[in-house]
């Protein structure tokens, strides 16, 4: 009878020794390593990486080879990233990346595929060999092609695959610097370009007290903002707490803190800061809660302490939520009574309208042309469409009890 073993032994040479570098490898695994010297574990370390690097290569020919050939078809996998992502479980997008990758290699760039096969080479630092010499201009010569591969192979025995890739980007400074400075320079605008338009923010509150957010930024502005916070969470500064996520994130709050609102554009004819809303006996001491503009609730402790803060404006409320009192960041009457309306209205005053303040505009109930005053008891806020509609002598406003006003077309 023949053994499953000796069937195996039969086959292609790179099947059966994958096989047995598989139970080999498990045998290493199950291995204790507490006897192992130092020197032998730092040895150990560096030839698993050069090992690594040889299988990624031949992981790279047999995937080119699955996919010229077909090879998947009598299982009928739809392509061989498919096939491979279920069988082994990777997602679908790892194994189209590295299959895709493999093709890539094997096709147009096979000094790549020896240097990983030789050892000296990481898999992360092909990956960007490949991508950067794939994204020179379709007009640059072939010959300098060659050669901007070559001095990035060349490169990856000094540097990591991130330093690499800044290198990839000026390869052309160095192999073709008659053409190296205009590509970048197109390049870069590219990319600015792209990142300007996926500019995002998007943050949510649940509900206990913390907001969290993640943002998209152009990798210069993230720069001025990463500087920002550094500065603000240096162990030098009282208060800094290092560069660690919580240190980041406490520096992050004091930015918010500290920005500078008077450079920021105004808001509904208000600039743009916190409005602090509290009742008098809170101001005093008391222990009744306050809220933001946003309508957020806050302590009553730290509405105090943000009433004292600048650039933020506290508003104090008497019985019925009479505004006693506008603090103020400039003498401005008219900025006073926007904070006041804003307080009061929370926004449009049209029902099933739900512009913020600050996007609204400050209406007169009766017209200034018709000897109407500027007052706070008289005027309400609406968003700019809403106010448009109010003078429009095609609708009609009418008012509810309820503050709140409605518009209907004239027949």
């Amino acid at each position: 009878m023949t053994s499953t073993s000796q069937l195996v032994d039969r086959g292609h040479p790179v099947s059966v020794g994958v096989g047995h570098l598989r139970d080999r490898v498990a045998l290493l695994a199950q291995g204790p390593v507490w006897s192992m010297r130092d020197v032998e574990v730092r040895q150990a370390v560096l030839d698993l990486s050069e090992v690594t690097s040889m299988l990624a290569a031949l992981e790279i020919t047999l995937l080119a080879h699955a996919h010229r050939t077909g090879a998947v078809e009598e299982v009928g996998a739809t392509s061989v990233a498919a096939w491979w992502a279920h069988e082994s479980r990777l997602t679908p997008v790892e194994a189209h990346r590295r299959v895709t990758h493999a093709v890539a290699v094997e096709d147009h760039h096979p000094e790549v595929g020896a240097a990983l096969a030789a050892g000296g080479l990481r898999p992360e630092q092909a990956r960007v060999v490949v991508d950067a010499v794939d994204a020179l201009p379709a007009e640059v010569d072939p010959v300098v092609v060659d050669q901007a591969r070559a001095h990035l192979l060349a490169e990856a025995a000094h540097h990591d695959a991130k330093a690499l890739r800044v290198l990839g980007k000026r390869v052309l400074d160095v192999v073709a610097p008659e053409i190296g400075e205009a590509q970048l320079a197109q390049q870069l605008d590219a990319e600015e370009k792209a990142a300007e338009a996926v500019q995002r923010l998007t943050m949510h509150d649940d509900g206990h007290g913390r907001t969290y957010g993640r943002f998209t930024l152009p990798t210069w502005k993230a720069d001025l903002l990463r500087t920002a916070l550094h500065a603000l969470a240096s162990p030098r500064r009282e208060g800094g707490r290092g560069s660690t996520p919580e240190g980041m994130g406490n520096a992050f709050g004091d930015y918010v803190q500290r920005f500078p609102t008077e450079k920021l554009p105004d808001a509904g004819g208000v600039s743009a800061t916190v409005v602090v809303t509290m009742d008098v006996t809170t101001l005093m001491g008391g222990l009744k809660a306050a809220s933001l503009d946003t309508g957020t609730m806050i302590s009553p402790g730290l509405a105090r302490q943000l009433a004292c803060k600048a650039g933020v404006i506290p508003v104090v409320l008497g019985g019925g939520s009479q505004v006693l009192d506008v603090g103020r960041k400039r003498r401005f009457h008219t900025t006073t009574q926007r904070i006041a309306l804003a307080t009061r209205d929370g926004g449009c005053t049209t029902i099933g309208c739900t512009r913020p303040p600050s996007w609204c505009e400050a209406h007169h109930e009766v017209p200034w042309s018709r000897g109407g005053g500027t007052s706070v008891d008289d005027d309400r806020l609406l968003c700019s469409r809403h106010h448009h509609l109010a003078h429009h002598p095609a609708y009609e406003m009418t008012h509810h009890p309820s503050r709140k006003v409605s518009f209907t077309r004239r027949e």
